[in-house]
């Protein structure tokens, strides 16, 4: 009896002990991956042809000025020194002072990310809500014009550069049709009106019942989001596509149809509801890659995100404010990745 209450606590430990090492390794894993991204941007800094204590001074400043400017950054210590101050840095949440706007690196990050953050969503959410009903649709109707479309859609997805159709949609769209607002995030008449609660104007304005704030937003973002939206529309449709010529081919959809049951149950409710664990990852990818691929967005239509953030920084030489912005996106990125981990787990319980 004692044995068998032994085994029957242990058999109850297990799930918690599995639970406590999978904790553990996916935090290991997280430090690991942040550790090797902050020293990739602190070397990045070192080996950039930019004297910081140039950048900072000007080149007019006396050599006494210099060397006080140089011992204060701790340019005089062995690199190892040197690294371990980055890295304390970086984990208060410390990037330095942006030369550029001479404000710390973390208030404007704070400030312009929520920007990037609003461009990314909208444009995610456009690449689900029309790429993954593309790709089922092309799947299923594998040979016809319908699937011939969704691959041709896919193919210029991922063969056209994004500045160019970026210019071409602000010439047709804007110059020509009129039918969008121009490039920046609001018109100027509408700035300062709203009061900032989440940095994202939409919600801003939807929260203090300025809605002519929300349409002249809308109408900036609509057209950059749509672009971005039409990139995570390429890759979801395809990969969903995939996916479900995948499943469609298996023995237990032949089974489902010889049943009787309906096309359309053993399409969503069977096939699909197996490819959605795999969306999961395709769809956080996706976010990641608009939240870190919209600089060139962001610069065609002037949208004060972190991309437009980090270039005009590199521009000015500004290197506190290009690793602390390319610190961020690698840390969202990880994130998202590890969330997408979570969300796959918690769908699939044979991943548990």
């Amino acid at each position: 009896m004692a044995v068998t209450d032994t085994n029957r606590e242990r058999r109850r430990r297990a799930p918690f002990a599995k639970w406590v090492k999978t904790t553990l390794l996916t935090l290991g894993s997280i430090a690991v991956t942040m550790l090797g991204l902050v020293f990739v941007t602190f070397i990045i800094g070192r080996v950039m042809p930019i004297d910081p204590v140039l950048s900072i001074v000007g080149e007019r400043a006396s050599q006494s000025t210099y060397d006080a400017v140089y011992l204060q950054l701790g340019l005089d210590k062995p690199l190892i020194v040197q690294f371990w101050y980055y890295l304390w840095d970086v984990i208060q949440g410390d990037f330095g002072m942006s030369l550029r706007t001479a404000r710390p690196v973390s208030d404007d990050i704070a400030r312009v990310f929520p920007a990037t953050l609003e461009l990314a969503t909208i444009g995610v959410f456009i690449g689900i809500f029309l790429g993954v009903p593309l790709g089922v649709i092309a799947a299923v109707r594998r040979g016809s014009w319908i699937d011939q479309i969704a691959r041709v859609v896919a193919l210029v997805g991922y063969s056209m550069p994004i500045f160019w159709l970026g210019l071409m949609g602000l010439l047709l769209f804007y110059g020509i049709l009129g039918w969008v607002s121009g490039p920046g995030r609001l018109g100027i008449f509408y700035e300062d009106i709203v009061p900032t609660r989440t940095g994202m104007i939409l919600i801003d304005s939807a929260i203090a019942g300025e809605w002519a704030v929300f349409r002249n937003a809308f109408s900036h973002i609509i057209l950059p989001a749509s672009l971005l939206g039409y990139y995570s529309l390429a890759y979801i449709s395809r990969m969903t596509r995939s996916f479900m010529l995948e499943q469609l081919s298996a023995e237990y959809i032949t089974t489902a149809r010889v049943k009787g049951m309906s096309e359309s149950a053993v399409i969503w409710r069977h096939a699909f509801k197996n490819i959605r664990v795999q969306l999961i990852t395709v769809i956080a990818l996706s976010y990641a890659n608009l939240l870190e691929g919209s600089v060139l967005t962001e610069i065609i239509f002037s949208w004060p995100g972190i991309g437009s953030y980090i270039t005009t920084s590199l521009l000015s030489a500004d290197m506190n404010a290009v690793l602390g912005g390319t610190v961020v996106v690698g840390l969202i990125f990880i994130l998202l990745n590890i969330f997408s981990d979570l969300l796959y787990r918690f769908f699939d319980p044979r991943s548990k």
